[in-house]
């Protein structure tokens, strides 16, 4: 939820927000009406409850031929205090439903426009060039004994596959030399549940419009994470962190699972958009005024992991009618996939500013003694994607690949992934 004294106090940087997205700037005088109504209720019912209270201290000490009618009107005025009770959470949840369907309010310079209205930051490295017809990662994933597509639809339908020998070894690879980079950076390792309850999920902005891509099992009332993003952020819910030392920063590591509900037809080939994969996420809880500070930090530790895997990327601002809900800026980094002729989307980390902590409830204390709001962020650092750059990017003629210098020591000191006879 978007902080409602912006809203209150500067409903133009809202609208302006609103408009950049692409989303009804309408909404914004629905929620300032919506709290007029709310802080209005909310007051009526404490006046009434302060009579209330005023009028028992009456009672105790009335005398006893007073006290018969006086016991009358104290129990209209408790019919009335709880009539004005109901009024106001009626009107609190009105408000917390419409200031919900907001979107966090971008940061500036956030680009304007949709999905191809992006900035670019910066590309770095050479794009792979072959004296050789190259093969996309799904040939070399069977050439290699890497990557089984066919039993993963057998077993489960499309979009599933099975990663078996050196496939299943870079993996883990990645993952490990990922995890040893949180690590050095601090972050507390964290294999987290991939089943969360739906204020949880609620909470971090995942059930608005794409609510689609999400599984859920009703039966239970629990919904499948498609980033261990959902259930750090859900971590610290309704509590109070000491920040005093700094951030806390955590790197989760779980299997993650999306419907791909709105990308029929896109990616069919291959492992770059499926159902289930393997992720390691990392997550910041912060002080607000920080937040854009380790934005750039969590950004520069994923352009370190790529930089080790020694693949071409670039580096973009997403524009603000592309960002989900919760993220007030996005910085994307997209891998060269050559096969493609493409950059493709390896990695994300979103500034959620203080949007995800007021719908979970997660407050620091100021030096004043108040609570207030933290910052979250979250950016992944490695993930199943990863192995389509990689084997793509570092394939030879006859279908070996050469792994990478920096995973190899992940890999008992392979160098070498050769074809299976």
């Amino acid at each position: 939820m978007i902080d409602p004294t912006l809203l209150r106090e500067n409903p133009d940087a809202v609208r302006r927000s609103q408009q950049s997205r692409g989303s009804a700037a309408s909404l914004v005088d629905d929620a300032i009406a919506a709290d007029s109504v709310k802080r209005a209720a909310m007051q009526h019912f404490e006046r009434l409850r302060a009579e209330q209270n005023a009028f028992g201290r009456t009672v105790a000490t009335a005398p006893r031929e007073e006290k018969r009618a006086l016991v009358l009107q104290a129990q209209a005025l408790a019919s009335q205090v709880k009539e004005a009770q109901q009024k106001s959470s009626d009107a609190e949840a009105e408000f917390a439903r419409i200031a919900g369907s907001l979107g966090n309010v971008i940061i500036d310079g956030v680009p304007a426009g949709g999905e191809d209205d992006w900035s670019l930051i910066r590309e770095v490295g050479t794009t792979p060039a072959f004296d050789f017809e190259p093969r996309d990662h799904a040939d070399l994933g069977e050439l290699l004994g890497a990557i089984d597509i066919a039993r993963g639809v057998k077993v489960s339908g499309s979009r599933f596959y099975f990663l078996k020998g050196v496939g299943a070894r870079l993996e883990l690879a990645l993952m490990n030399m990922a995890l040893d980079k949180a690590l050095a950076e601090g972050f507390i390792p964290l294999i987290t549940p991939t089943l969360v309850r739906p204020e949880i999920m609620a909470g971090t902005g995942f059930l608005g419009e794409h609510a689609d891509e999400i599984y859920y099992l009703p039966a239970d009332d629990l919904y499948l994470t498609g980033t261990s993003e959902v259930a750090l952020a859900g971590y610290h819910s309704d509590e109070i962190l000491d920040l005093s030392g700094g951030p806390l920063r955590y790197a989760g590591w779980s299997t993650c699972y999306r419907r791909e509900a709105g990308s029929a037809g896109r990616d069919n080939r291959g492992i770059l958009r499926v159902h289930q994969f393997n992720k390691l996420e990392m997550f910041s809880y912060v002080l607000p005024d920080d937040a854009q500070a380790e934005h750039e930090r969590l950004l520069a530790y994923q352009e370190s992991m790529l930089a080790a895997c020694e693949l071409s990327y670039r580096v973009i601002d997403i524009a603000a009618g592309d960002l989900g809900s919760s993220a007030a800026r996005k910085f994307d980094i997209e891998a060269w996939v050559p096969t493609q002729g493409a950059y493709r989307e390896l990695t994300s980390s979103s500034n959620c500013t203080t949007y995800q902590a007021r719908r979970l409830d997660i407050r620091y204390r100021t030096e004043s003694g108040k609570t207030a709001p933290v910052a979250t962020l979250n950016g992944t650092l490695a993930t199943t994607r990863w192995l389509v750059a990689i084997l793509e990017t570092h394939q030879q003629a006859d279908g070996s690949v050469v792994v990478p210098t920096a995973l190899r020591g992940y890999l008992g000191g392979l160098e070498l992934f050769e074809p299976i006879a």
